[in-house]
């Protein structure tokens, strides 16, 4: 199923998904190349929120560009099948091998805004990040380890810590948040 089909099929959670989705839907309509990082304007991105079995943690990743703990993922790249690019993702900077998807459906949608920066020594303008989540599960007991080039540690956070380590107010309020309600409503048994 083609990306276009995926979200429109997506039931969306709240307000900022239904505006996102109608947003999403009508930029892929245009027919411009979003798949990559050299639209300055805009590009799709994943994330993985990735859990233990039992539910109850995530992993999380204290990245470097953003001085903060954050979900793991990264930039399409040209590529359109977006869960490969989230299961790479993950196991790129996490050190993880046994990631898999809890669901093949988008878990969450969200387009983020990107401050101009530093990287790699080029300034890159701000932009903006046209996101899809997917949910993936791993054991913590596998292994893990950071990605220098990338983030400085990578750790297993009970749900209800993630709003107290991260320090980017916008994405606790409108996208962690949230996430957790999620992760709680569809997987914690009553």
């Amino acid at each position: 199923m083609n990306l276009i089909r995926k979200i429109e099929k997506y039931v969306p959670y709240n307000a900022q998904e239904a505006c996102d989705k109608e947003e999403l839907l009508r930029i892929l309509n245009r027919k411009e190349n979003y798949f990559v990082r050299e639209n300055l304007t805009a590009h799709f991105t994943v994330s993985g929120w990735v859990i233990s079995p039992d539910r109850r943690k995530t992993l999380l990743a204290y990245h470097n560009l953003y001085d903060s703990w954050a979900w793991l993922g990264g930039h399409a790249d040209g590529e359109t099948d977006l869960l490969s690019v989230a299961l790479k993702e993950v196991r790129e900077e996490s050190g993880l091998v046994n990631v898999s998807p809890v669901s093949e459906d988008i878990f969450s949608l969200e387009i983020l805004p990107v401050f101009g920066h530093e990287k790699n020594g080029n300034y890159v303008p701000s932009h903006l990040h046209l996101n899809i989540t997917f949910l993936l599960e791993a054991d913590q007991i596998e292994n893990i380890h950071n990605k220098p080039d990338e983030n400085s540690a990578v750790g297993w956070f009970d749900l209800e810590e993630v709003p107290q380590i991260s320090t980017e107010t916008w994405i606790v309020q409108r996208i962690y948040s949230k996430l957790i309600q999620k992760t709680k409503a569809l997987c914690l048994p009553d």
